[in-house]
């Protein structure tokens, strides 16, 4: 929208972390944008024996997957700061693709982009490691720290906090059901114990597990 029809432009989303990319340890990628010889020549320019370049000139999946993940980072780091096992990490990555996926046919993604590497790759990615600025804020509020502490001791930027707010509100606003990053918002920015937000999604109504695919956890 800033930068208008008339210029090409193209997005960068993957499971990637700058620190492995220079340290020339094996990654892939995926450049998308609407404009097929742009991506094709930022794809040659950039691949390497160490850094493959798919593409794809589905964009709006491509930003979404690399903004949605960080909120879902929150989570998991948070449940890993509860000390919390891998059973409930999977749950969240898991469900929250499925937030993703809803989220993004809404606002007319391709669910496939979404199970490629700039959704599920970087989600995974995101949701597991340590290095992840997002993951770490969530492990300390997992531990009981104040978010402002938390946010007041990082160097760096991490998105995921703002980004869950302005997610939620679109998501409330297109009606499209997303339980945790409702969940995650509530802790961030209405101070709900995540004790209580991980008992309010795991009691929640049950059901199918394809129908909760397109509709809700």
């Amino acid at each position: 929208e800033e930068l208008g029809a008339a210029l090409p432009y193209a997005v960068l989303s993957c499971p990637s972390f700058a620190r492995e990319v220079v340290q020339k340890i094996p990654t892939a990628v995926t450049i998308a944008s609407r404009r097929r010889e742009v991506a094709h020549n930022l794809q040659r320019l950039f691949s390497t024996p160490y850094f493959r370049v798919y593409t794809t000139f589905e964009v709006t999946g491509a930003e979404l997957g690399g903004a949605l993940k960080n909120i879902f980072a929150i989570g998991t780091g948070i449940l890993e700061g509860m000390g919390l096992g891998a059973n409930s990490r999977a749950a969240v990555i898991t469900r929250g693709l499925a937030e993703m996926t809803r989220l993004g046919a809404r606002l007319g993604a391709n669910p496939m982009t979404l199970m490629g590497l700039a959704g599920l790759g970087d989600l995974i990615l995101t949701c597991t490691s340590s290095q992840s600025r997002n993951f770490q804020v969530g492990m300390k509020l997992g531990k009981g720290f104040p978010l402002p502490e938390i946010l007041e001791g990082m160097a760096e930027v991490a998105e995921g906090v703002k980004t869950t707010r302005a997610v939620h509100l679109l998501a409330r606003r297109l009606g499209v059901e997303m339980p945790i990053v409702d969940a995650v918002f509530r802790i961030l920015y209405e101070g709900l114990a995540p004790r209580e937000a991980i008992k309010k999604l795991m009691t929640r109504e049950l059901k199918d597990e394809l129908e909760a695919m397109t509709e809700t956890w």
